[in-house]
């Protein structure tokens, strides 16, 4: 079993940063990919940008595209989420994923584990 653990949430002004971590522990794994989805009141939840955990490769929602980073660290077995330039519409929990074999990675379905997620409140 594998445990992913969110991390650096909080309130903060519109045009701040915050940078997000997500532990994961338990059984050694090497997901196909790691991503972090957000869900803010009355929403679905959407998918914000997720990593390969072999090669790095990147993938962005539009609307956060030039503003969060997605990164990890494979020893630590942690990714990050920087953001910065931040808007009241990010606000939202946080949810980090792990997805374990190759799939449409932009859609909740494709992952097996799940954080507890993490709440982000951008003031106006």
């Amino acid at each position: 079993q594998v445990q992913l653990v969110e991390s650096g949430g909080g309130l903060v002004q519109a045009g701040g940063s915050l940078r997000l971590s997500c532990a994961a522990s338990g059984r050694t794994f090497s997901p196909y990919a790691m991503a972090w989805f957000r869900q803010a009141p009355g929403k679905e939840r959407e998918f914000v940008a997720r990593i390969r955990w072999s090669g790095g490769s990147t993938y962005y929602t539009d609307s956060v595209k030039g503003r969060f980073t997605i990164s990890r660290d494979n020893a630590k077995m942690m990714v990050y989420l920087q953001m910065n330039s931040l808007r009241p519409e990010d606000t939202a929990v946080y949810y980090c994923a792990a997805a374990l074999v190759s799939g449409p990675t932009v859609l909740a379905a494709s992952y097996d584990y799940w954080g507890q997620g993490t709440q982000v409140t951008v003031s106006s």
